[in-house]
C-alpha cells in the first residue's frame, strides 16, 4: 500500500495515529466524547445519540448536527490516514479547511471518518476577534461540500431526521447552479418540484435506485431544500404496510 499523500504546498497534517494516541494521553481517550462539553447543550445531546455505537459517529451526521443547532464547531476527520481538522460556521453557511478541498478532500469522500468534536477556535470572516479568523482563502462556502459528501460519502441510507413513512417534495430557493447534479437528478428534481414523492417512488423513477434516492434526499436535506410531510395519505400508506417494502430497497432507518 502507497501512503497517501498531501498537495505540494499544502500545510502538513498530522497521522491519524498519532493525534489519537495524543488524545488518549491528555485526555484519557474518548474520541468524540473528549470534547462535548464545549458545545452548546443541544448539539452536545444530538451528538450523544452516536457515541456508543460501534462504527462511531457518520460524518454527515455529525454536520447536519452542527446545521440544525446552528453551533460552529470543529470536527477532527480521519482523511485516510491524516488527521483534517475541519470547521463549521452554520450560521455564515461556511467552512474553513486548511487544505485545498479540491485536491484533497474532495478525493477522500468515501474514507472520512470522525476522530472528534469540538468546539470551534476559529472565527468567520468579519468576527469581533480578528486575531482568530484564518486566511480568507481557506474558508469556502458549505453548501457544494455537504452535497458532495452526500453524493459521494459512505453513507447511503437516510439521515434519521428524515427517515421513515413520508412525502417529499423541494423547497424553494435550492443552490442548483453550485451543485454537481447526477444522471436522473434533474428528472427527480422536477418530479419533486411538482409532486411529493416517497422514497420508494423517487427510488423507482428512470436512473435512480434506492441508495441515489437516500443520497439525494440527504443532500437536499443538508442544503436546507427539503419540505416533509408525515401526513400525506402516501405517507400515511406507507405507515399502513409497517415498512413490508422496505428490505426490497435495501433501506433501513437511520
Amino acid at each position: 500500500m502507497y501512503e497517501p499523500t498531501i498537495p505540494f504546498g499544502e500545510p502538513e497534517l498530522l497521522r491519524s495515529s498519532t493525534y489519537l494516541q495524543a488524545v488518549e494521553e491528555v485526555a484519557g481517550g474518548g474520541a468524540i466524547t473528549g470534547a462535548l462539553s464545549d458545545l452548546s447543550p443541544s448539539l452536545r445531546a444530538d451528538l450523544q445519540r452516536f457515541v456508543h455505537r460501534p462504527q462511531g459517529a457518520d460524518v454527515l451526521e455529525v454536520l447536519a448536527a452542527c446545521l440544525r443547532h446552528a453551533h460552529s464547531a470543529a470536527v477532527q476527520l480521519d482523511a485516510g490516514g491524516f488527521v483534517l481538522p475541519l470547521t463549521v460556521f452554520p450560521r455564515e453557511r461556511l467552512y474553513h479547511c486548511p487544505v485545498s478541498p479540491r485536491d484533497f478532500l474532495q478525493q477522500r469522500f468515501g474514507l472520512l471518518k470522525v476522530l472528534r468534536v469540538e468546539g470551534a477556535v476559529l472565527r468567520p470572516p468579519g468576527d469581533d476577534e480578528k486575531q482568530l479568523i484564518a486566511s480568507p482563502d481557506s474558508y469556502h462556502a458549505i453548501g457544494p461540500l455537504l452535497w458532495e459528501l452526500a453524493m459521494e460519502g459512505c453513507r447511503s441510507e437516510l439521515l434519521p431526521e428524515i427517515a421513515g413513512p413520508a412525502c417529499y417534495r423541494t423547497a424553494p430557493g435550492i443552490p442548483f447552479e453550485s451543485l454537481h447534479l447526477r444522471r436522473g437528478h434533474h428528472a427527480a428534481l422536477h418530479r419533486m418540484h411538482t409532486h411529493p414523492v416517497t422514497l420508494r417512488e423517487l427510488a423507482e423513477l428512470p436512473a435512480m435506485d434506492p441508495d441515489s434516492a437516500a443520497r439525494l434526499l440527504n443532500g437536499l436535506y443538508l442544503q436546507s431544500g427539503l419540505i416533509i410531510s408525515r401526513t400525506l395519505p402516501a405517507a400515511l400508506a406507507a405507515a399502513k404496510l409497517g415498512g413490508s417494502w422496505l428490505p426490497s430497497l435495501r433501506w433501513r432507518r437511520g
